[in-house]
């Protein structure tokens, strides 16, 4: 019999549809197809290639409605969020549409003759998303992937697997191979195992969590086989006295709380100046007050629920002993059409340095402040954690900014603003949190092998 898996719509606990759980057998016969795809996808002209990759734009472009509904419904995020992740699936694909007619090697002057280098597709991508940004993060793979001349298998997380499917569904509308871009859903100990194990799936791109990345760089290290890791994130919202508290403030709860803090890159902890941190807390308390948690179909909704029963379980145990200074608002039972959604209300934490809940990762709509006494401890304490993904400085001050920035040991950093991903810029993590870059000008070339070839011309 075949074996499926429920998805449910966090907003309302209720089901929405049955997927097939892919099988180690339908993997490889996926792989199977890939690999034949990408042979001739390999040799098009680069000119064809990027056309090809324009056209899927396009298509995207015009069902941005469509997935943003689909991602509401399966994810609970915002409309207005998830139109924005729609459209950046669109705005990555044009901009890796650029790459294959940039893949340029280099030639090299030797002596005896001429020295090239190529740029060579691995071969076939093996690509596992989690269910926190089901499209976004998805797109950061096979947009550069293809680009690069790669076939793409990618399974999608089974919280959320509806968007992937509809993506690919959409590629092969819009004139892409049969088998070269292809959705399979599926538990991880099965599909995205069998990707690290595939003989040929030449490269895995994880995004997750730390402990499992692990377990998927392990696996690859014995396939001698290249990964790229986005994993966890602690990261720090630094606000220095001379910063512009108000703005600082103002803007803290969107860092941390958009997305239901289900995000790597949500500013978990921040770290104020002690002789501004309470005059900071009387600045945050409305800001987290005003925050709109509710109906992710609402236009004016900013937060939506929690992904599952589960999760919100594992969020509300952080809170246990912790010292809680203010909530914002959720829905509850009281309300009949959203009261049995995965609801948790945002949560201000006045955390000490070795609580757990200033070290680990909540992934959730709960923030620890904590204070510091200067510059060189801002520095220490945003720094005493095993991750390095993202953060942010608040300063007026632009040495200690540049210092401060070069002191935290984050993949991305932004002053006076909580940026993190742009599709033109390097994206990624250290220590704990991952390995390589995604997104970027060279992001394609991270899908490449480079092949060095010389040529003797003394006779």
């Amino acid at each position: 019999m075949t074996a499926t898996f429920t998805v449910i719509n966090p907003s309302t606990a209720q089901p929405i549809c049955d997927i097939t759980r892919a099988s180690v057998e339908d993997v490889d016969s996926a792989v199977a197809r890939a690999v034949s795809a990408q042979r001739a996808w390999a040799v098009l002209a680069p000119g064809a290639r990027a056309d090809a990759l324009r056209a899927f734009a396009r298509v995207v472009e015009a069902h941005v409605e469509e997935l943003a509904q689909l991602e509401v419904l399966n994810s609970g995020h915002p409309i207005g969020s998830a139109r924005w992740e729609a459209s950046h699936v669109a705005q990555v694909l044009n901009f890796y549409a650029g790459a294959p007619e940039r893949l340029s090697g280099q030639q090299i002057p030797v002596a005896g003759g001429l020295d090239v280098t190529f740029h060579e597709p691995y071969g076939v991508v093996g690509i596992i998303v989690p269910w926190n940004f089901p499209m976004t993060i998805a797109s950061w793979g096979f947009a550069p992937a293809l680009a690069a001349g790669n076939a793409v298998v990618l399974k999608p997380a089974e919280l959320t697997p509806l968007t992937a499917i509809r993506l690919g569904d959409l590629a092969l509308e819009a004139g892409l191979p049969e088998g070269l871009f292809q959705v399979v859903p599926g538990s991880g100990s099965v599909v995205g195992q069998r990707f690290v194990s595939h003989p040929d799936v030449r490269k895995v791109v994880f995004t997750g969590s730390t402990s499992v990345g692990i377990d998927v760089a392990a696996g690859c290290a014995r396939e001698l086989k290249p990964v790229t890791l986005e994993l966890g994130g602690k990261s720090a919202n630094v606000v220095f006295a001379d910063a512009d508290l108000e703005k600082a403030a103002a803007s803290a709860p969107g860092a941390v709380f958009d997305n239901a803090g289900q995000d790597c890159c949500a500013r978990s902890r921040i770290l104020v100046e002690r002789s501004v941190y309470d005059r900071f807390l009387e600045l945050l308390e409305p800001a987290v007050a005003g925050w709109r948690v509710g109906d992710p179909a609402d236009e004016g909704t900013e937060m939506g629920p929690l992904i599952s029963a589960s999760h919100r379980s594992t969020v509300a145990g952080f809170l246990d002993g912790a010292n809680v200074a203010f909530r914002g608002s959720a829905p509850s039972s009281a309300d009949p059409a959203l009261g049995d959604g995965f609801w948790f209300a945002p949560t201000v934490v006045l955390a000490d340095r070795g609580d757990r809940i200033a070290r680990d990762e909540v992934f959730g709509p709960v923030v620890a402040v904590l204070p510091f006494d200067d510059e060189a401890d801002a520095i220490r304490l945003a720094n005493d954690t095993i991750y390095g993904l993202a953060g942010s400085i608040w300063t007026e001050n632009l040495g200690r900014a540049v210092r401060v920035a070069r002191g935290v040991k984050s993949g991305v950093l932004s002053v006076n603003s909580h940026s993190s991903v742009r599709y033109s810029t390097p994206f990624g993590g250290m220590k704990a949190s991952g390995l390589g870059r995604e997104l970027g000008p060279d992001a394609a070339e991270h899908f490449t092998e480079t092949k060095n070839v010389f040529f003797a011309t003394d006779a």
